[in-house]
């Protein structure tokens, strides 16, 4: 199952960095890993200022896995920094890549290139390091929905983030009007979490 070759993301808003999110498997799963306790698009920007920073034009995951880890974590940490947590967020990033360059040999797509079923997808992408269930769901509906990487039941895999129009995730997000479902949708479950615990 390979990705389609003309996807365009739409994720951090901003056109350079969703041109390599667009382009770079590697740099849409590290975008992923960063999306937590932060804007999503803070998050998804994140791999194009860490290219920068490397002075490379995409990321390599033998690179990220072999760097530093103090020089990386200063990488992340630099003003303004790729994340609320740099430190943290970096060795992760690191922990991520030095995974892929042992399983994968640095090549993302092999998670999905042979994957016969969205359960098998579903597993390796939970295998990944700072990925759990409801991450690895929601990126193999991203995968499925707007990067043409379909396998056997793909839709079931990712649960409700696979649903058709769902607007529950970054999956759904293709433009400002999209984005604004998503958060409505966010801003709606945060508010019934809150008063199931009043």
């Amino acid at each position: 199952m390979n990705a389609k070759a003309d996807v365009t993301l739409h994720l951090a808003q901003q056109p350079e960095a969703d041109e390599l999110l667009s382009r770079s498997p590697l740099a849409a799963l590290v975008g992923m890993l960063l999306d937590q306790q932060i804007p999503m698009e803070w998050a998804f920007a994140g791999p194009y200022t860490i290219a920068q920073r490397l002075g490379a034009d995409d990321l390599d995951a033998h690179e990220i896995a072999a760097y530093d880890p103090e020089s990386f974590a200063t990488l992340l940490s630099t003003k303004p920094a790729v994340h609320r947590y740099p430190g943290s967020m970096a060795k992760r990033v690191q922990q991520l890549c030095q995974y892929l360059v042992e399983h994968y040999d640095g090549d993302p797509t092999a998670l999905w290139k042979d994957a016969t079923t969205g359960k098998e997808l579903l597993q390796r992408l939970n295998d990944l390091p700072g990925f759990g269930k409801q991450k690895s769901q929601i990126f193999l509906a991203l995968l499925g929905k707007q990067m043409g990487v379909r396998p056997k039941g793909w839709q079931e895999a990712a649960g409700a983030y696979g649903e058709p129009r769902s607007f529950r995730s970054v999956a759904d997000i293709k433009d400002p009007e999209t984005l604004a479902k998503v958060r409505a949708h966010k801003q709606e479950m945060k508010a019934a979490a809150k008063a199931a615990k009043s």
